[in-house]
């Protein structure tokens, strides 16, 4: 065996592995394994097994079948043990101590573009990049100096002919009387390029041949990691999250065929746009379908909304072209969610959920457009998302309570009844008015269980004005009823049975509903405003005037109140020469429309409230033309029960 040579002979990590290397002989790679694929690829990370001595017994049995001298008590020759070493089809050489080749096989040499005799006295690191990477170095000389059993790793090189190989390098000891390393490679070239091309199926779309969306969120994460915006650019994000508008009845009527034809046909597009806009910034966005119908164009390092805009308008233009599919001639719109924001803070599942909220809103707001993320929208979303949640419970907790606005005589201006008006006393919002959550209430069916409450808690108040107030005429209280009560629910055995329960007489009772709910009504809630009304109770038409206003069910229906809509007495307002309001000129037509409505009311013996009733002139005209009682902020606002004893207690 050679003399060894001097400790320095070992590179150190960082140090060009190419240094030394004569003209014409193998030279390692200038860059570090990975470079080939994106570095998110698990397939390209270096692949090290760094075994400790104590994982294997006996440091000279990990590669007895290698070592070049037989163990003691065997018949075979040490040179049958080297012309084996030398005819192995396996490249391999031993390493002495100090990381130099003390002999390679022609195997060996045949891999680096040399002969074995012109490695002798190399640096073993520098012909396989053992130095690229601090990790792998500090295993290596681990290995040299007999404190670690093995080393395993995975290497990118470059022959001197031009192209590259990947090998499995493993370096592993010789008897410790030999002092030497066995350092074998093996290319393992084939078997990466089949696991580069798994991957590719396994993270691109077969339709349309798109990353898919694993591969999408790989790069979004990757994206949002502190080291990926932390070191330039300008730390900010984009994305257009596209979806086709109407794509089910093409997969419905013309087959998945056509559909996955149209697919691959808009992904084309996409990607057209994608090119288009590279060119422009310098970074191409990433186009990606998600499943379905749906796409996403991502934008790293993205210079703001408008650069987002600019490349949601582009993908809008795009597709307004009619498609041509093997004779089948489609037009497809889309509609897109766009959000643009920092990186620092972003997560990529809020990211995501912005993006499909915008969407919604961008098919909200007719389809066929893109819509630009809005912070309010959102947090009105989500605080609606929170009352909806919460609404149940909250009956439960008793956070609801009501109060009372006065309807006003016209002629007299004595109280002749209240409309209970609830209120929602939320613990973290503050009161709510009906607008904020009784259309939840009505989407998701808890208006019956609150609605019935109302309706409870209204009769019950009223019963007890009239016996706290026995000298003053008793006043009626106006209770509002959502159509789905009456489908949802027995809304005349509920009625009954309140009636019952507080004593309070069906003629002090109103149930409002609006024009839309009545108007047309048919079946069950026809035959239910008939049982009520038989039963005493007063109905009331709300917001009259301003739905679909067939004046023939006027006729036909259990209808003894209509309540004018306050559109109609806001035009009541006169304007001065000013602007403002005071002048001598009404608006002619709203007064025209209102007295007509009057008449044909009374006519048909219904009596007429006028609702948003604010100034005295209002007022003045209304009495004028024969309105019966008023309602609005002139006379009170709404208010709590005890003010509607002052009122009683005040004119009894």
């Amino acid at each position: 065996m050679p003399p060894s040579a001097s400790v320095s002979a070992v590179s150190p990590p960082g140090a060009s592995p190419c240094a030394g290397a004569s003209p014409g002989t193998y030279a390692p790679a200038e860059t570090p394994l990975g470079t080939l694929d994106t570095p998110e690829s698990p397939l390209d990370t270096p692949e090290s097994i760094l075994d400790t001595p104590e994982s294997i017994p006996g440091i000279s049995e990990s590669v007895p079948d290698a070592a070049l001298v037989p163990p003691a008590g065997t018949s075979t020759s040490p040179g049958a043990f080297r012309a084996a070493f030398g005819a192995a089809p396996l490249p391999m050489a031993v390493v002495d101590r100090e990381g130099l080749v003390v002999t390679a096989n022609e195997s060996l040499g045949a891999l680096l573009g040399t002969g074995s005799g012109a490695l002798v006295g190399r640096i073993a690191a520098d012909l396989v990049d053992l130095a690229s990477d601090a990790r792998t170095w500090h295993a290596y000389r681990e290995v040299l100096r007999g404190r670690q059993a093995r080393l395993r790793c995975t290497r990118r090189l470059k022959h001197p002919d031009g192209h590259s190989l990947w090998v499995q390098v493993t370096v592993a000891p010789l008897p410790a009387q030999e002092e030497a390393v066995l350092l074998s490679i093996a290319d393992i070239s084939a078997r990466r390029e089949l696991q580069a091309r798994l991957r590719h199926l396994q993270m691109h779309d077969p339709v349309t041949r798109l990353p898919n969306r694993t591969l999408f969120f790989e790069r979004l994460s990757s994206a949002l990691e502190a080291e990926a915006y932390e070191e330039g650019g300008t730390g900010r994000i984009g994305l257009c999250y596209l979806d086709l508008d109407g794509f089910k009845a093409v997969n419905d009527t013309l087959g998945h065929r056509v559909g996955d034809r149209l697919l691959a046909a808009v992904a084309e597009r996409l990607t057209r746009c994608a090119d288009e806009a590279g060119y422009a910034r310098g970074a191409t966005p990433l186009v990606a379908r998600l499943g379905g119908d749906e796409f996403a164009l991502l934008v790293e390092d993205s210079t703001g909304t408008d650069q987002l805009a600019d490349l949601a308008e582009s993908v809008l233009k795009s597709l307004q072209a009619p498609f041509d599919l093997s004779g089948q001639r489609l037009s497809v719109s889309a509609s897109i969610g766009v959000v643009e924001r920092r990186a620092a803070g972003t997560s990529a599942t809020h990211l995501m959920q912005a993006a499909d909220t915008t969407l919604y809103w961008a098919k909200a707001d007719g389809k066929g457009r893109w819509t630009l993320f809005d912070p309010e929208r959102n947090a009105h979303r989500m605080t609606r998302q929170a009352l909806s949640s919460t609404l149940r419970a909250a009956i439960d907790r008793n956070e609801f309570a009501l109060e009372y606005q006065p309807l006003v005589g016209m002629e007299d201006g004595g109280v002749r009844g209240v409309e209970a008006l609830v209120r929602w006393n939320h613990p973290q919002f503050g009161t709510l008015t009906p607008n904020r959550f009784i259309g939840l209430a009505e989407e998701d069916g808890s208006i019956v269980q609150l609605g019935r409450w109302v309706l409870a808690t209204a009769c019950r108040q009223a019963r007890r004005w009239q016996l706290d107030h026995p000298d003053a005429a008793p006043i009626f209280v106006s209770v509002n009823v959502a159509v789905r009560q009456v489908w949802d629910s027995d809304l005349v055995a509920d009625v009954a049975e309140i009636l019952a329960e507080t004593g309070l007489a069906p003629h002090l009772l109103q149930l409002e509903l609006t024009e839309s709910a009545v108007m047309g009504s048919a079946g069950r809630p026809l035959q239910a405003l008939q049982a009520l009304s038989d039963m005493g109770v007063r109905i009331a038409i709300d917001d009259f005037g301003t739905g679909y206003s067939n004046l023939a069910y006027l006729s036909r229906l259990p209808v003894s109140v209509l309540k004018l809509d306050g559109s109609f007495v806001r035009g009541f307002q006169y304007e001065g020469p000013d602007g403002g309001a005071g002048g001598a000129h009404p608006n002619p037509a709203d007064e025209v429309i209102v007295e007509a409505l009057i008449q044909l009311a009374h006519r048909l013996g219904l009596t007429v409230t006028a609702e948003c009733v604010e100034t005295a002139s209002q007022a003045t005209r209304l009495r004028g033309i024969g309105c019966d009682t008023g309602q609005g902020w002139l006379y009170s606002r709404p208010v709590a029960p005890d003010r509607i004893s002052a009122l009683l207690t005040a004119s009894s």
